[in-house]
């Protein structure tokens, strides 16, 4: 057996709670994909998978991404800012589709 002293012990927790933590995030990231694809009435969405979905931080930061279209995360993170900055509403949660942000093409 190996034994391990205290600090050890604790990064190795830290380490495990931070993996739980970001599998979490990408699991709800890609279900608001999975969802968005199923309810979508646009061909390049059910079809073509022509979305990004991602989790950001409060000031815009981008903290993970569903696996889907990863070209637009390259500006998703300005869209973000854009949108606290615009609004300035305290612990908000935004949902946004703004191509004139920063967006990478029109639908």
């Amino acid at each position: 057996t190996i034994k391990l002293n205290s600090v050890e012990k604790k990064d190795i927790l830290k380490e495990a709670k931070l993996s739980l933590y970001a599998n979490r995030l990408k699991f709800i990231a890609t279900k608001m994909g999975d969802i968005l694809k199923k309810t979508a009435m646009s061909a390049n969405i059910k079809e073509r998978e022509d979305f990004s979905c991602a989790i950001f931080d409060k000031n815009g930061n981008l903290i993970t991404n569903a696996p889907h279209i990863p070209v637009h995360l390259g500006s998703m993170s300005s869209v973000i800012k854009s949108i606290i900055k615009k609004h300035k509403i305290k612990n908000a949660t935004y949902i946004s589709n703004a191509p004139y942000e920063g967006g990478s093409h029109l639908p």
